[in-house]
């Protein structure tokens, strides 16, 4: 392969990698314009992420991107303006396009030219002004029954129904490969058992440690017993020691010389064999943990959409809110727990949420909320699944009851509110007079139990009439041994299990920087929030001596902070010890360990933490880290500061400068710039136009102003070619203005030159 060619594949996976993110900007922003077509901060994301994506698409060469994002930017540009109002069919073709995009960007996708030229002309049509005034025909069906219904679920065979509107290609290759790599489907109960294998296996090696301490003792204690024999026998060659006496003593030493050479042998093999097994152990029980842990968003991959479609299909206003996206699910749990929560939340849709009108005259919005929430709880997974619908008719499931001959009358008659509910989950009961394709079969409720009681957890129905239903399942979240990272605070051992952790580093003073009032460090291309463990544990900070700070990145999906600490013990493998049930929850603390020597260590709750400093940051109570002044020393290499939102022109650039030498630290939109620009030294700015909360324009005409940074070298790269823009731009006061229609390599470092000279200063 070329380095041309290297070079291209490289952009097309972060042209990927943008196009998934992009892509879920733009789902979330068209589900919320469906319900507020006038809403400004979701039209400009909306916006943003279209013409990002064209950007990202035209500098790699990707021509059918370029033309789904443009004209899904001229709908949403034309929304901004006032032109256009957007009505359903407008989501529906700018969700069809954010779905194109999406297969557009996927490895080895079938969209041909033809696909193209169809979702271009059926924007072509709806952007046409002359059907701008036409009256909205409406695209979902009536609904089946007009009557409400009770919130029972009843769903066809499949276990998983695939939702109307989600691409059923890029569904199977999400789950056929996964970072590239095949993926093959294992059982839950393998999958435990392995995990508890390598656990027992890992705990089983330490226990080796002890055993090799012991014979090493035994050495030393045969080693003195020889130099004690030695000296006995220089003392008996002065007494005259007859025959027997003299073979005894020769046979004492020659025993003992024997056994101090098989002991040291063994000790030899044992100590190799120790070590062997303790790294086979460990790489076995870090796959396998790796293979299990897993963020709950995972399970709600296309679960908005779904719940947005089948609500259209069936006549109804639905939205589905979900809190604790980012708590971390056991992969088994989180495999049979997708089935589940597609029935509850087509239950919910279904039989819960009423028709508009019904709503209306309930005196509820026409528009159905369910709500979605993860957490967890004593060690347990805890998922509530609610609804503001109509809740369950109980004299209808009292009359079902006795009609089916599950119970005789006069029984079903003292059935409480609980014991009526309980039949909801058996298998074949179903309220519905006739199947559909949605429900009527009867296996909704009995499936979710089933598969809830596979995990060894519990689901409760809880229902309130007129005012909706509310599903609580609990299921076991528990590991026996963890792999940490273990540190010190304030005098005290706290271990960061290793799953959380995104890196440890050492941090020198002139590394921390000041953004808005807070500390930050530069980390893989971007400001990491740094604070003081000793701040959130509420230790009394101890004293370093070091010229470093001891820090560690914890990540949890998108948050990432850095978490300063006193000193880094070392990895150790832990055996959880739960805390007591007196104690409640522990703020930060998930768990308690020993460690080798006995003493306790406390195991952090990372999601907790992460809580915890976000509760810091929304106060104001942030406490600064101290760092020690240090003389200033000159930057060897010219340092250069590139301001774009979009990942796949910062990453080229980035690149590009490092290559040829230049120190490059990046910033994700205007505001971002600004504030590195302000605490730190760079020699040229390079910045796009188009950003959110400050446009480059803004950006420029700021740093103009400020008598520290009025001379710096500015540089604008946009996809902006007209003579009007570049005029803009230099009014403004750049130095250079660069269009990336015509962007090539050697254009932008020959700029930088010119700008600023070589690499060295």
């Amino acid at each position: 392969m070329t380095p041309d060619q290297m070079r291209d594949a490289s952009l097309l996976e972060l042209f990927s990698l943008e196009a998934d993110a992009q892509t879920q900007v733009l789902s979330a922003g068209l589900l919320a314009l469906e319900r507020n077509p006038t809403q400004a901060d979701q039209l400009e994301a909306c916006m943003r992420a279209a013409h990002s994506l064209k950007g990202a698409a035209r500098i790699v060469g990707v021509d059918a991107g370029v033309s789904v994002s443009h004209v899904m930017e001229d709908c949403l540009v034309s929304a901004q303006e006032g032109r256009l109002y957007l009505q359903p069919e407008h989501i529906d073709a700018l969700l069809q396009g954010t779905d194109l995009l999406m297969r557009i960007a996927t490895p080895g996708n079938d969209v041909g030219p033809a696909d193209i030229e169809a979702y271009v002309a059926l924007m072509e049509r709806l952007l046409d002004p002359s059907q701008l005034s036409a009256k909205v025909a409406p695209s979902a069906p009536p609904p089946p029954e007009s009557a409400p219904a009770p919130v029972v679920e009843e769903l066809p065979p499949e276990p998983e129904p695939a939702p109307p509107v989600t691409s059923e290609p890029a569904r199977q290759n999400k789950r056929m490969t996964e970072g590239g790599e095949r993926v093959l489907r294992v059982t839950a109960e393998r999958l435990n058992s392995l995990l508890d294998l390598s656990s027992k296996s890992l705990v089983e090696t330490q226990r080796l440690k002890p055993y090799l301490a012991s014979l090493q003792r035994l050495k030393r204690i045969q080693s003195q017993s020889a130099r004690a024999l030695d000296t006995l026998d220089g003392q008996l060659k002065t007494v005259d020691l007859n025959l027997e006496a003299q073979e005894a003593l020769a046979d004492t030493r020659r025993l003992l010389s024997e056994a101090q050479a098989l002991l040291a042998e063994k000790h030899a093999e044992l100590d190799e064999f120790g070590w062997q097994a303790g790294q086979r152990a460990q790489v076995l029980y870090d796959t396998a943990l790796a293979c299990r842990m897993r963020p709950f968003a995972d399970v709600l991959a296309g679960q908005v959409r779904m719940v947005r479609d089948l609500g259209r299909s069936l006549g109804k206003q639905v939205r589905l809110e979900i809190e604790g996206e980012k708590t971390q699910v056991d992969r088994d749990v989180l495999e049979k727990l997708e089935a589940p929560l597609t029935h509850l939340l087509r239950n919910a849709v279904d039989h819960g949420i009423e028709m508009p009108e019904q709503r209306l005259l309930a005196g509820k919005p026409a528009e159905g909320l369910i709500r979605l929430r993860a957490s967890h709880q004593a060690g347990l997974l805890v998922l509530e699944l609610s609804d503001d619908g109509n809740g369950v008719d109980l004299e209808r499931l009292r009359g079902t009851i006795v009609d089916r001959h599950l119970s005789p009358l006069e029984t079903a008659q003292r059935l409480s509110e609980e014991e009526l509910l309980t039949f909801l989950f058996l298998p074949g009961f179903s309220l519905r007079d006739k199947v559909t394709e949605v429900s009527g079969r009867g296996v909704g409720l009995d499936a979710v139990q089933h598969m809830v009681r596979q995990l060894r957890g519990a689901v409760v129905l809880e229902q309130t009439a007129g005012q909706g239903s509310r599903f609580h399942l609990e299921v076991p979240l528990t590991l026996s041994v963890v792999r940490s990272l273990v540190v010190e605070v304030g005098e005290e051992a706290y271990a960061f299990p290793l799953a959380h952790i995104e890196r440890m580093c050492d941090l020198a003073p002139d590394d921390i920087v000041q953004l808005e009032g807070r500390q930050h460090f530069w980390h893989e291309g971007r400001h990491v929030g740094l604070v003081a463990a000793s701040q959130l544990l509420q230790r009394p900070a101890g004293q370093n001596n070091d010229e470093t700070l001891k820090v560690v990145v914890i990540r949890e999906r998108d948050a990432v902070y850095g978490i300063a600490v006193e000193r880094f013990i070392g990895e150790r493998t832990l055996v959880v010890l739960p805390l007591d049930d007196r104690l409640g929850k522990v703020q930060d603390i998930s768990a308690g360990a020993l460690l080798d020597d006995g003493s306790v260590v406390l195991i952090v709750d990372v999601e907790d933490m992460l809580r915890s400093v976000d509760k810091l940051l929304n106060t104001g109570r942030l406490e600064r880290i101290a760092r020690r002044s240090q003389q200033a020393t000159e930057a060897p290499r010219k340092r250069v500061l590139v301001v774009d939102d979009s990942l796949t022109v910062r990453e080229l650039q980035r690149k590009l400068l490092l290559n040829r030498g230049y120190e490059v630290a990046v910033a994700v939109d205007g505001m971002d710039g600004w504030n590195a620009l302000r605490s730190e030294d760079f020699d040229l700015l390079i910045t796009d136009i188009d950003m959110p909360r400050m446009d480059g324009i803004e950006l420029v005409t700021l740093l103009r102003r400020d008598s520290r940074l009025q001379s710096l070298p500015v540089m604008v790269v946009s996809y902006k070619d007209r003579e009007e823009d570049r005029r803009r731009g230099l009014d403004a006061g750049a130095d250079y203005y660069l269009a990336k229609a015509s962007f090539h390599d050697d254009a932008l470092l020959d700029a930088v030159v010119e700008l600023i000279g070589g690499a060295r200063a």
